[in-house]
């Protein structure tokens, strides 16, 4: 007889779990790459305008800022599900 098979796939929940954690660890990487954007453009005059570079940095500060607000509501959100789950069994384990 064979042994018994286990499934070598997580489980889609935790899949997404750890997927979201590791977004979390890379984002402050990649903001920081995203910050370094505007050292390479060039204007007319050789540098890069303010204003547009302005606009750029504060539009990526807005938009990291949401991204790590609905990642950690959803890790969050996930946490507490399983510390609901722990609850609910009473201690009796």
């Amino acid at each position: 007889m064979s042994p018994e098979r286990v499934s070598v796939f997580l489980a889609r929940r935790s899949y997404r779990r750890r997927r979201l954690a590791d977004a979390a660890r890379l984002l402050p990487l990649a903001g920081g790459v995203l910050f370094c954007v505007p050292l390479l453009w060039k204007g007319a005059e050789g540098g890069a305008r303010t204003v547009g570079t302005m606009i750029y940095v504060f539009g990526l500060w807005v938009v990291l800022v949401a991204i790590s607000g609905l990642v950690s509501r959803y890790l969050r959100g996930e946490e507490e599900d399983r510390a609901g789950d722990k609850g609910a069994g009473g201690g009796m384990e």
